[in-house]
């Protein structure tokens, strides 16, 4: 932490400008070192010759951001230079050569400014969601969470639980004292605060936005599985043919629909008597997706459809065979007869699976460590022993520390900033 560090923090060049990032206790030795000039005053840009020696490197704004009001929380420099290969190479090099600077790893600047509380992990987490947004929806999502919604819902109920605690304990501690209330409402004030985080985590994962709804194609053999899949994707994913038992194993192709991010599985035909062994591995991976799939694309006959939410029957080979009172998705792959009402109902069900726009969208650590709070919230409630529900609030207290980064998340940092870029 007492390096200074330096990176590109804007695009790959060549660039019209490119923005080059200084952070650390000599970050301003820096800048002074590249130029004869005085620097600016903090948060006024100047323009400022960059200089090596007796060489000139390139004309630029330069603009000093003191600690602790900066991105970092450390004194921060920015050079805005010409954007050309050339002149950034020439500048990173001059400043590798003065003692104490070095280049920035992967997401050192994010984690700079985590480790000097400038933002909170659940911030962090939705600027690593940011930077990997390919859709509209997906950059609402992360914005909400790099914004700090997150961290706003779980303040409040730190401070909730906090107040719980504190009654709780001036029950133990002051039982004899008249001026002080036993809380009689301590149960429903509990279960009611462990509903409102119920209903949080009942929402829609980060995860389906982030990685893709899995929809699972799946049902007898030869009944158009694979063709349904190529139609869907627009290429040849998979390979075709009147063979029953031709896809041996999970084929996932991920494809973007009207903005929503989608993996398509095809799987191998269900069928009980298989003698091919490789072929009932295959099998045996289909049930699974069936039962674990986000969204399922059932294929064989409607009286055999899966019991499970979220299914869509569908009708093929509708070219071939009589639709007549049959409430299926009748669709045919070979003429793309009912392709359109087929996506549309995907799109739809798709939709109701994400996590509403701009709404918080939890993923699976801090869905944990939410599940942890709800279980000692309703076990602090559940129990007349007074000791035993301050515990079990200190615990609850802990499981929100670790939502926001407070304690307890050494272990998964390193993974996280390690995914950012250099320059951020």
């Amino acid at each position: 932490m007492n390096d200074t560090i330096f990176a590109v923090s804007s695009g790959a060049p060549p660039s019209a400008i490119a923005i080059l990032r200084i952070s650390g206790p000599g970050a301003d030795m820096a800048a002074a070192a590249l130029t004869t000039m005085t620097l600016p005053e903090p948060r006024y840009a100047a323009l400022r010759t960059l200089r090596a020696g007796d060489a000139d490197l390139d004309t630029a704004l330069v603009i000093r951001f003191p600690a602790p009001n900066s991105a970092t929380g450390e004194d921060v420099v920015e050079f805005h230079l010409h954007g050309g290969r050339a002149t950034i190479a020439a500048v990173t090099r001059a400043l590798a050569q003065i003692p104490g600077l070095r280049p920035a790893e992967p997401g050192e600047f994010t984690r700079r400014a985590f480790q000097h509380g400038r933002m909170d992990l659940t911030e962090a987490e939705g600027l690593a969601d940011l930077l990997r947004a390919e859709t509209e929806h997906q950059r609402r999502s992360a914005l909400a969470s790099a914004s700090g919604g997150l961290s706003r819902i779980v303040e409040a109920l730190r401070k909730e639980v906090l107040t719980a605690s504190a009654r709780i304990e001036a029950a133990i501690d002051f039982a004899d004292e008249d001026d002080v209330l036993p809380w009689p409402e301590r149960k429903s004030a509990l279960l009611g605060l462990s509903q409102r985080v119920e209903l949080l985590l009942s929402k829609p994962p980060a995860e389906r936005l982030r990685d893709g709804i899995r929809i699972a194609i799946a049902g007898p053999p030869n009944v158009g599985k694979s063709t349904l899949l190529n139609v869907l994707v627009a290429r040849d994913a998979a390979i075709v043919s009147p063979i029953a038992g031709t896809t041996r194993d999970v084929v996932e192709v991920p494809v973007m629909i009207d903005g929503l991010p989608l993996i398509f599985i095809d799987t191998a035909g269900l069928r009980n008597n298989s003698d091919d062994e490789i072929e009932a591995i295959g099998i045996k991976r289909a049930e699974a997706l069936v039962e674990s799939c986000d969204l399922l694309l059932w294929l064989g006959n409607g009286a055999d459809t899966p019991k499970r939410p979220n299914v869509l029957s569908v009708r093929t080979k509708a070219d071939l065979l009589d639709a007549q009172d049959d409430p299926r998705l009748s669709v045919s792959g070979l003429t793309g007869e009912g392709m359109p009402a087929l996506v549309r109902a995907i799109g739809d069900a798709a939709k109701s699976l994400l996590p509403a726009s701009d709404s918080i969208a939890l993923n699976a650590r801090q869905r944990a460590c939410l599940t942890e709070l709800v279980v000692e919230i309703a076990s602090a409630a559940d129990t007349d022993d007074l000791l035993l529900s301050a515990e079990h609030l200190r615990v609850a207290r802990g499981a929100l520390n670790r939502v926001t980064g407070r304690a307890g998340v050494e272990d998964m940092l390193d993974a996280l900033f390690g995914s950012f870029c250099i320059g951020k």
